[in-house]
This record gives C-alpha cells, structure tokens and sequence, in this order.
C-alpha cells in the first residue's frame, strides 16, 4: 500500500485521534533559530512519538523545505497538514520564493482585489510547491486602534467595509487555487493595543460596536468559504461576560460563531505558546483541554504532544472530555486532510517563474508607494548627487541583514550613498555623524521601519524620535515610513513624508524609485 493510500485510512486509536488534532513547529525564527532543514530529525523522532496532525512551519529556504516536507511525509504514519505563517507570500517563510508588501500596501490600489488575487494565485503556486497546505491568513481584523502592536498594517486598513469585500476576494482567490485559507484572529483583533503574544488585550466595545465593525470581515470570509477560522487570545466581555479569552471561550466560539454565523469549518488556536492564555493554566495540557471543550478543533504550535496526548486521555477517562466532541473535531481536520492529499502535484516554479511573480511584488509596491506629503521642489531628488540615508529599525533580530535592502536599491540610483542604520539605541554622536557629510542645503533621507512584529516594542524609542528631530531641526529632511502611515504625524514639517504601508525589499526597492520619480 502506498504512502499517499495510508496517509488516507483515519485513525481508530483514541490516542492517535487525539494526536490528529495538535499541531507543532518545525524550524524557529525565534531563538534558537533554526532552519526546517535543520529541524527535521528532531520533528522525525517526534513523529515516531506521536504521529501529531501538522506541522507549523517557520524558517524554511527554497528548494530544502520542499524536499526535508516529502521525507516527513513519507515516514508520517498519517498524511500531515502543513501551515505557515505567510501573510506576505511564501517567501516569507521559506527564503527563495516570493514576499509580497503587507495587506495594507493593497487597499489603495485601483484594482486591489485583482491584485488581491494575483498575490493568492502566486503564494498558492509557491506554497504547493514546497509543500505547504493551509494559508494563516488573511488577516480579517479590521484596524480600528492606530496604536495596535501586532496587527496594523498586516490588516487591509480601517475600513470595515472595504476589509471585508478584500477578505473576500482573498479567500476566493486562496480556495479556487485550493490553498486553505484561515481568516485570523476571530472575533477580531483590531481594537486593541496591546500585544497578545506576551499579553491579555480586552476589547471593550459593545456587542453593536462589535456586530458593526469587527465581526463583517469573518462573515464575508465564511461566506466566501474559508476553510479555517484561528482565534484570538483576546477578552471580549461584550461576547462574553466571564471575560474569558475567545480561544477559550464557547459562548464566542460555539454559539456565536457557529450557531449566529455558520461556520462549518475547522477552529484553529493561534500559537497556545503565547502568554496571553499560557499563562493561565499549570499545564499545556490543561490549556489544551479547555481550549477543544471551548470548540477549538486543531490546536496550534503545542510543545509537548506526547504529554498532552495524555493528559486529553486522563480528561476522557474521568468525565472532563468527551468521545463526541473528539470526534467532532478529529472529523473536521480530517476532511482537511482529504482535501490536501487529493490536490495535484504542482511543478517547481523555475528561476523564470520566480523572476516573474518577483516582478508582481514590485508592481504591488510601488503602486502602493505614496507621497503624503511634500514642499514645492522638494521631489523629484537629484540622483546625480550624494544622498546620506538614514534607516531607523525597531529591534535588532539575529536573522537581520547587514544592511536593508534600501542602502543597495539607492546605490543603484544616486551617484554615491552614506548609508547609516541604527535600533532603539541610539549612539548620541550619530547624529553630528550624518549632518558632518550633508551640505547645508541638500536633503538627506530618514527611513523608519514602523511595523507590527510578534514579542517585539510597537513604534520608534524615544531616541529614536529625538534624533529625527535634531535632523530636522538642521537639514531638509525626507522621512519615509516602511510601515504604518500615522507614524508620519509627528513631523509635519519635513521636507517631503512618503509612505510604503510595509517593509519588505520590494516596498524598499519601491521607496528608492519614488525619490527620484519626477
């Protein structure tokens, strides 16, 4: 019997029905990074363990991911789902395919959702490729509080209205390209400032605020047949006065969800490592156990699978969990299961391939690009001249390059650049540093990167923000934002404010060419 035949017989063993229902890392972004290449033996041991039902995949670089997923695949004594976090294109996780600008960068644009789904019928195409089954996104929450730290722009905007109609057509456009698509963070995790992965936010809006703004976007993405709704680990008292987080909570998940909206799809957990319901349990296994009688049917991102297998069998056997609702989730995941192993072999996209949905991105960004705001004759810059370039980062990650794509986008359209870049700790000589190579008349670049990053401080440090001002107080100043477009208000006065709605080298390419577009 072949491997793809086997992958399809369901489980009768309680156990291994339970392990259908978790989901666990392979590679890490996050210390100790590692690579999925990397992390293949360990997950291959696991699996011999308890045969778990996916694989949430960070860190993956093209064509290793695709061939260390085949050999998981082969060994898995069950067909694994494989998800990822891929908002921005494959490429965001798997390095060598293609990264798209954040959801943001395309509510503006004349024909968003073509381009909408341009980016779902590409991000499909890589994502099959290297083995990847279900989407984490889109991102469904509408932006109501300027001051949100993980959402921001990976949301299309502030617009209930217009988040939905794009939510649509990116659920449309991920599921007729049968990519599962998972409309995240239900019900909704726009209206709040603080940051879920190290944090319990509470949204306090009432139950009209809540039917009005937060809950459209999920609906069209149910209606336009999304296959997967991850939850929030956020309070929402208005839909649950116990303020019980909604991953965790059935009067959300349950009766307004399924009963009030009608989702018959799968319920996903955002990552259970994150503090905001972590914390309030003794173990994983108790939070497991709460989070599937809430009406979780996959559980995400478990560190212990085999331990909370176990645990899920004690709650069986003393009353706490019941064969029922096991079922009930184990069928849901498993229909996913059928789906993905039903889906046509996809080809390897090739350099040309790659070269032209690279290509896509940067048409994307720079239609997103945008002068905000600008003094008579302060654009187009002269690129015969030097430019002195200025890039403020939020945090220093380990995986960082030397250098942001922009310092080499501008060397290829200035005559020369002094390129200096900088994290919330600011050296108090860099300032006279940059001013001691700029003439007093010609303008130098500030590029802040403003961006919403899991475990990471939301905005500029206040170092940061002096230094922008000690420039501007004695130079003409471009400031540029890589990311959210309020971070602009506080300098009204710079000599141009140009906004990108995201960071990624396509946005930054695009930054470089709109300086110089007359």
């Amino acid at each position: 019997m072949s491997v793809a035949e086997t992958s399809l017989l369901p489980p009768t063993d309680l156990r291994e029905r339970l392990a259908q229902l978790l989901m666990v890392r392979i590679g890490s972004n996050l210390p100790p990074i590692r690579r999925v290449h990397e992390d293949e033996q360990r997950v291959a041991e696991l699996l011999k363990e308890c045969p778990v039902g996916g694989l949430l995949l960070f860190n993956g670089v093209w064509p290793e991911t695709r061939a260390t997923l085949q050999r998981l695949q082969a060994i898995s004594p069950q067909r694994l789902l494989v998800a990822s976090d891929i908002e921005r294109g494959a490429g965001q996780q798997v390095a060598g395919l293609t990264v798209f600008p954040h959801q943001r960068a395309f509510v503006d644009l004349p024909d968003a959702e073509a381009a909408v789904a341009e980016f779902c019928r590409t991000t499909a195409t890589e994502a099959h490729a290297a083995g990847i089954d279900i989407i984490f996104g889109p991102v469904a929450d509408v932006n109501s509080d300027p001051r949100n730290p993980i959402i921001a722009t990976r949301a299309f905007g502030d617009d209930t209205v217009r988040a939905a109609e794009l939510v649509a057509a990116y659920v449309q456009s991920c599921e007729a390209a049968g990519l599962m698509a998972t409309a995240k963070h239900f019900p909704g995790h726009g209206d709040t400032h603080q940051d879920s992965h190290d944090a319990m936010p509470r949204v306090e809006a009432s139950l009209e605020t809540l039917h009005r703004r937060e809950l459209v976007p999920f609906q069209a993405a149910i209606d336009a047949g999304v296959s997967l709704l991850m939850t929030a680990h956020v309070e929402y008292p208005a839909l649950d006065a116990s303020g019980t987080p909604a991953t965790l909570s059935r009067p959300i998940l349950v009766d307004l969800l399924r009963g009030e909206m009608g989702f018959k799809g799968v319920v996903c957990s955002d990552s259970l490592l994150m503090a905001g319901v972590r914390d309030r349990f003794d173990s994983e296994g108790a939070l497991c156990l709460a989070a599937l009688n809430a009406g979780v049917d996959f559980l995400l991102d478990v560190a212990d699978p085999a331990g909370v297998v176990v645990a899920l069998m004690a709650a069986i056997d003393d009353g706490r969990l019941t064969i029922e609702r096991v079922d009930e989730a184990f069928d849901r995941v498993w229909g996913l299961k059928g789906r993905a192993a039903s889906r046509p072999e996809v080809v390897e996209p090739t350099a040309d391939d790659l070269a032209a949905t690279e290509a896509v991105s940067e048409k994307i960004a720079s239609a997103a690009t945008r002068v905000v705001s600008a003094a008579p004759g302060a654009l187009p810059l002269d690129p015969t001249k030097n430019l002195t370039c200025l890039v403020l980062k939020p945090h220093h990650r380990p995986t960082d390059p030397s250098e942001q794509p922009l310092a080499a986008a501008l060397r290829g359209r200035f005559a020369a650049i002094r390129y200096f870049e900088t994290g919330p700790e600011v050296d108090t000589t860099l300032a006279a540093d940059i001013l001691s190579g700029v003439p007093a008349d010609a303008p130098l670049l500030v590029a802040m990167i403003v961006k919403p990053a899991a475990w990471h401080a939301f905005g500029l440090a206040p170092e940061q923000d002096r230094l922008i001002r000690q420039l501007l107080e004695a130079r003409p100043v471009v400031v540029a934002c890589l990311g959210v477009e309020n971070a602009l208000e506080g300098y009204p006065n710079a000599a141009v404010r140009l906004v990108t709605h995201s960071d990624v080298p396509s946005s930054q390419r695009a930054l470089a060419a709109a300086l110089v577009k007359a």
